[in-house]
């Protein structure tokens, strides 16, 4: 049990240094075409805003579908 602990802990440390270095890159090239006055920043913006809902509403779909389950069972 302990080597799946540090094999994953392990795993998600190296794969969170690849995400780090793409979020300052994508910082980087908003501000500065914000500073130029074209429009991609504010399309990255939503982009961002669209893509972190679908997993919001998955996890409240799940947390809907257990709630239900367990209230359909304390009654039955």
């Amino acid at each position: 049990m302990r080597t799946h602990r540090w094999i994953w802990t392990t795993a998600a440390l190296l794969l969170s240094m690849g995400l780090s270095a793409q979020c300052a890159m994508c910082k980087a090239t908003a501000q500065t075409d914000l500073e130029g006055g074209a429009g991609v920043a504010d399309g990255l913006n939503s982009g961002i805003l669209y893509l972190m809902l679908f997993p919001y509403l998955l996890m409240g779909g799940v947390a809907w579908m257990w709630y239900r389950h367990h209230k359909q069972k304390s009654q039955g």
